[in-house]
């Protein structure tokens, strides 16, 4: 089953998987020793994250490592990049508005 790559990062604990691999790859049992729950919570987790594409596996060895698929995060990033954009607009209106606030009240 595919998953919507928005449900996998809606997790705080998914989220923190993906921080951890962007850092370096690493096996299920090294990022199980980063959380307060069981090797199996992980790996469901890890799942998920591999349904949407957003971590892959490699074999290395008798390792798995779990890598990031950056290309994935940066269709993310253009997602959200139209949000920034309107975000920026109105912190940039509001800052025009309290400087022309703060320069009546400098006036006086």
């Amino acid at each position: 089953m595919r998953r919507d790559v928005f449900q996998a990062i809606s997790d705080p604990t998914r989220r923190a998987i993906i921080t951890l691999i962007a850092l370096q790859a690493m096996t299920p049992n090294a990022l199980a020793e980063h959380f307060h729950t069981s090797r199996q919570a992980v790996s469901k987790h890890i799942k998920i994250l591999s349904e949407c594409e957003l971590i892959r596996q490699e074999q290395v060895g008798r390792e798995i490592y779990y890598k990031l698929e950056v290309e994935k995060m940066k269709a993310i990033d253009q997602w959200l990049e139209q949000f920034r954009k309107i975000w920026e607009t109105k912190f940039s209106q509001l800052d025009d508005v309290l400087l022309t606030l703060k320069n009546k009240r400098n006036e006086k």
